[in-house]
């Protein structure tokens, strides 16, 4: 889920998803398959992930310090484009621990054996409804809701109620109002094009879509593009002159404009379509052929650490998925809670993804 500090950072830029922390996960069968069993203990663990990954300096120094380990962040583009890598270096990966892929893309990282199993410490102290592998292959860190959010200070200035639901966004008073990230190649994009499957159903959604192509809606490669810069509600958009007052971005995308605001507004000036939302849930994983397993066991361990999950919020504006993990005031004041986001079962997205993908693609953009 690219969702996220990205947000953060273009909005500084632009001024705008328990246990011990422990040196080692135990050992087990797949050490051999995760790394030689007498290689050279490195002290260097290597974290792989998409753009949005983020940790405040202190809390991870902290688990350098406790674990003996020194952490190497790999960034590697969206979630989509980082995911591509680990395939193609599959068996000779970039580093030992990848984070970001989410329930959209687990089953094409799961069919190509990227990953090798590792059963957390503390995992029964992480939501059962975010476990989807049983096998262990990746362990959930964090959720988030893909949806519309809109540009409070347009809509008042228009008289026009903000839209709130798909079925609201063909609508003519919406026409040339909402941009959107490609579905083949953005998380975010993928994530909205799900929210029309599981709205309308496999006979449903492309009929949708071309009522919404027919109703203007533009389409961009990247998240980072559609927010910052096509979108009028965010502080990035406003400095790129963006036009596009409806943007496909994240329930937790308005507690970033008020954090990262100058000054910092008492309410947030973006909103958010409740009715326009689909659930991610983001994994981590143990590569298969690290050349640290160990470090990787450790690392993926401090992931779901209350510790993590507590500083995660305001680092990569996603919701934590241990139980007991507090969220801050600031996002639980602004941020907005989805109750009943459209669900697609990962069996249906693993079956029919690239297939959906295609069609859209077809429809949407040639």
């Amino acid at each position: 889920m690219s969702t996220t500090k990205k947000i953060a950072g273009a909005a500084l830029a632009a001024a705008l998803g328990v246990t011990t922390l422990s040196a080692c996960g135990g050992g087990d069968a797949n050490d051999k398959t995760a790394g030689a069993s007498d290689a050279p203990k490195s002290k260097t663990v290597t974290l792989v992930s998409h753009d949005s990954f983020n940790v405040t300096d202190s809390v991870l120094k902290e688990f350098e310090q406790q674990s003996g380990y020194t952490v190497k962040r790999l960034k590697s583009g969206d979630a989509g484009t980082a995911l591509n890598q680990e395939i193609l270096t599959k068996g000779s990966p970039r580093g030992d621990v990848f984070f970001g892929v989410d329930n959209t893309l687990l089953s094409r990282a799961l069919d190509n054996g990227i990953f090798t199993p590792y059963q957390v410490k503390g995992m029964d102290g992480i939501k059962t409804e975010f476990m989807l592998d049983p096998q262990h292959r990746v362990t959930p860190i964090d959720s988030g809701d893909v949806c519309v959010n809109y540009d409070k200070q347009y809509f008042a200035d228009k008289k026009i109620a903000p839209p709130q639901t798909l079925d609201d966004l063909i609508k003519p008073e919406y026409k040339n109002l909402l941009v959107t990230e490609n579905a083949a190649t953005s998380s975010p994009g993928l994530g909205f094009l799900l929210a029309s499957v599981g709205k309308y159903g496999e006979d449903g959604w492309k009929d949708y879509w071309s009522k919404l192509k027919a109703n203007g809606v533009e389409v961009v490669d990247g998240w980072e593009q559609a927010y910052n810069e096509r979108f009028s509600g965010s502080a990035g958009g406003k400095k790129a002159k963006g036009d596009r007052p409806l943007v496909v971005s994240y329930a937790s995308s308005p507690p970033v404009e008020v954090l990262y605001g100058e000054p910092q507004p008492a309410e947030a000036p973006t909103g958010v379509s409740t009715g326009t939302c689909f659930r991610q849930v983001e994994f981590a994983g143990l590569l298969n052929g690290a050349k640290n397993p160990e470090g990787g066991k450790a690392l993926l361990d401090f992931l779901v650490s209350k510790k993590f999950q507590e500083d995660m919020p305001l680092q990569m504006f996603v919701n934590p998925v241990v139980k007991d993990a507090q969220l801050p005031e600031i996002f639980t004041k602004h941020g907005v809670v989805i109750d009943k986001p459209e669900n697609v079962t990962p069996d249906a997205i693993a079956k029919n993804r690239e297939q959906w993908v295609k069609a859209w693609s077809s429809l949407v953009v040639k």
